[in-house]
């Protein structure tokens, strides 16, 4: 063999390994190093232009603004847009929903929630083709599709401070699933906070806590995935009511997430 050839193949040992124990670190220590590593995409003129009402974008610095507009662009040419009885979306369609969804995964290296490629508006809230029943928002892993009602995704735009966001709600459905069902270190990361949550909030003392204050709405306590989703609510629209009622779990969802305090509270 070339001595080329044996440069490469050690290289290849090298950067193997390298990725084994960054990764190990990266698990162990709650970071990611390749966060964002480029930021080149821009979007329309259009779709800026309603992207500087969102309020999340609004209050971030020039360097963050610049990092979520990446993804945003990113994370629209990625997926597809659709009305259920339309033939085309508005621009608020698009923006919107990929606004939320890159506010929720803005601390993780891996933004682009591979287990969605359709987001599926309907005016207002449908019948579930699963059970029948009506919902504002369903997630189906199978078809890769999230479908949303339009009025409730804006009604929870809307209104910032009653801790009712469809879009963040369904959004973590998606990342939840996704955490079950990849190997990356977010998802790794996330699946190793759930279950510290779900631990602490079997604790005698704090279920005694969380069933006299009442703090999370009832429909939380349906299943982990729907926990998961109303904490997602709470975290970006009561942070600092959160943080003083259930610190530990609080400080649990945020490494979840890898937050940072400066994108949560308002200065």
């Amino acid at each position: 063999m070339a001595p080329y050839a044996f440069a490469a193949v050690g290289i290849g040992f090298v950067l193997f390994f390298a990725h084994l124990i960054l990764r190990k670190l990266q698990l162990k220590n709650d970071f990611v190093w390749n966060r964002q590593l480029f930021t080149y995409r821009k979007l329309p003129q259009a779709q800026k232009r309603i992207l500087e009402t969102f309020p999340f974008y609004q209050k971030l610095s020039k360097k963050y603004q610049r990092q979520f507009e990446h993804r945003m662009a990113a994370f629209i040419k990625d997926k597809d847009f659709k009305q259920r009885y339309e033939s085309t979306v508005i621009d608020a369609q698009i923006v919107y929903p990929a606004a939320v969804a890159i506010q929720l995964s803005f601390g993780r290296a891996n933004y682009l929630y591979s287990k969605v490629n359709t987001i599926l508006f309907f005016e207002q809230a449908f019948q579930s083709p699963t059970n029948e029943t009506m919902h504002k928002g369903e997630y189906n892993p199978s078809a890769k599709v999230l479908a949303l009602s339009w009025e409730d995704f804006l009604r929870g735009l809307a209104v910032d401070d009653d801790n009712l966001h469809l879009g963040l709600h369904e959004f973590m459905h998606v990342m939840h699933f996704e955490s079950k069902h990849s190997t990356d270190v977010d998802s790794a990361r996330f699946h190793k906070y759930e279950q510290k949550i779900l631990r602490h909030i079997m604790q005698p003392e704090v279920r005694e806590k969380l069933d006299h204050t009442k703090y999370f709405r009832e429909y939380a306590f349906t299943n982990e995935y729907e926990f998961l989703s109303v904490l997602t609510e709470y975290f970006f629209e009561s942070p600092a009511d959160f943080k003083s009622g259930f610190p530990v779990l609080f400080e649990y969802f945020k490494t979840a997430l890898l937050f940072r305090d400066e994108w949560v509270f308002d200065s």
